[in-house]
């Protein structure tokens, strides 16, 4: 179930559908000539993704194993989390792309005040949604509760969400961002603390598995507020998602951001641009795009999304990639193309 869950979000990266890769030309009856080093390396790409067993790490697997052909393999480091992976993508000289959440550039601007470190990176694509969960007693209806509450948030997973949401909203309260996330869940369930905050993709295995025979608990409704709506778009959890925190046939208001494939902006005749390059041409052969792309985050003005490297004939012309998105409203635009004529 795990997996087929995965197929899925590697099918909705982009509205289409994934080619079937093509088996090497390997005889198993012949001796076997090791690969040129050099033609190796300037194939091969880094992905920092994040913890074990999180959906981004296995979705980057997966996508590896997509990509992987005779001209580009993707080599995945598993990370802390996105916001730990905008400072690998920054200064570690082994990490060529990243998986970051679009509310991180917040982050960066309220907690490290960095106005725009998004202007550094550039965004190739969207992978998928991430989900703002938060568990509490169920005498916290909704976010505006938690203000003077202590509120779990995990560092890594949590309290860069947190943190944005919290000052829109104008939320004040008592932060524990040290615990990891599964420790500060038991904080919560044991009265030790008010609520648990994280964000990830749904279903999660820590709050699905959550035993909840008595009720005390349940996922806090964030009703979607004017104040955020540059950040975040309206998502909502189900009872069917969570049985064990949600009420049969109720459905619980939430926020979401996109988690997006990032890489540094590299000067366009670099190694590490060609490199990148490759990949993009890799990435995007295995997925039949269709003419409009729907949820994505769209940059306003000169922040524009993913424009494609595409091959006239012969020609071949240069690749070129959107600042990482700020701006999280959802619309329907052709954000990414594969025509004859470039974009602008």
């Amino acid at each position: 179930m795990k997996r087929l869950l995965l197929a899925s979000l590697l099918l909705c990266l982009v509205p289409g559908v994934i080619t079937a890769q093509t088996p090497g030309s390997l005889d198993p009856n012949e001796t076997w000539v090791l690969p040129n080093r050099d033609r190796v390396n300037e194939g091969t790409v880094t992905i920092i993704s994040a913890p074990v067993g999180g959906v981004t790490s296995i979705l980057m697997s997966d996508l590896a194993r997509v990509v992987d052909n005779d001209q580009v393999r993707v080599l995945q480091v598993i990370g802390k989390g996105p916001v730990q992976n905008v400072v690998d993508i920054l200064d570690l000289k082994s990490i060529d792309m990243g998986a970051v959440v679009s509310d991180v550039p917040e982050f960066y601007k309220l907690q490290y005040r960095l106005p725009d470190i998004g202007s550094r990176l550039r965004y190739i694509a969207k992978l998928y949604d991430n989900e703002i969960h938060i568990v509490a007693p169920t005498s916290i209806k909704t976010v505006s509760d938690l203000a003077d509450k202590k509120v779990m948030a995990p560092k890594d997973v949590g309290f860069y969400a947190a943190k944005s949401i919290f000052t829109r909203l104008n939320i004040k309260c008592t932060f524990d961002v040290q615990t990891d996330d599964t420790l500060a869940l038991q904080k919560v369930v044991n009265g030790e603390a008010d609520a648990w905050i994280v964000s990830t993709g749904k279903v999660m295995p820590i709050a699905r598995n959550l035993k909840n025979e008595d009720g005390r608990l349940h996922l806090v409704s964030i009703p979607y507020d004017t104040r955020v709506q540059d950040i975040y778009f309206p998502s909502t959890f189900s009872s069917d998602e969570y049985p064990n925190l949600i009420p049969k046939g109720q459905k619980v208001e939430t926020l979401a951001a996109s988690t997006l494939l990032i890489t540094y902006n590299w000067p366009e005749k670099s190694d590490r641009y060609r490199r990148v390059a490759k990949f993009i041409d890799a990435f995007f052969s295995k997925i039949r795009l269709t003419s409009s792309i729907s949820r994505h985050a769209i940059p306003n003005g000169e922040r524009r999304a993913l424009l494609l490297r595409y091959r006239d004939g012969s020609v071949s012309k240069p690749l070129r990639i959107g600042s990482i998105c700020t701006n999280a409203r959802p619309r329907r635009s052709p954000l990414l193309t594969r025509k004859n004529s470039s974009s602008s």
